[in-house]
């Protein structure tokens, strides 16, 4: 079999708020947690008890995916100054190749 190669390079992943998007989610799985548990009972009766611990579940991993993409989040922001701190500091010595004079075509 041939090897499959890649006709194109693959597209930048596509960033959004990620923090956001977490700590939604996880608030979302704890009000779950909070308005199944008036129903313990019921829910113990029918052996369906397992939705409760899920959605507390969530909320926990929410939290620990919360510390985690505020850590990411903070990295990739050092890694962006960092960056612009070096190219800075080697293009002040460089022309302006933009052409940002006003010059018209």
């Amino acid at each position: 079999m041939a090897k499959w190669t890649p006709k194109h390079e693959a597209p930048e992943p596509l960033e959004g708020p990620v923090v956001a998007t977490i700590t939604g989610g996880t608030i979302l799985w704890f009000v779950l947690f909070l308005v199944q548990l008036p129903f313990y009972g019921w829910f113990d009766d029918h052996g369906h008890l397992w939705w409760l611990w899920t959605c507390l579940a969530g909320a926990g991993l929410g939290l620990i995916g919360i510390w985690y993409v505020r850590k990411r989040d903070a990295a990739i922001k050092r890694a962006a100054a960092r960056e612009a701190e070096a190219s800075g500091a080697s293009g002040a010595s460089a022309p302006d190749a933009g052409g940002a004079s006003g010059a018209t075509a």
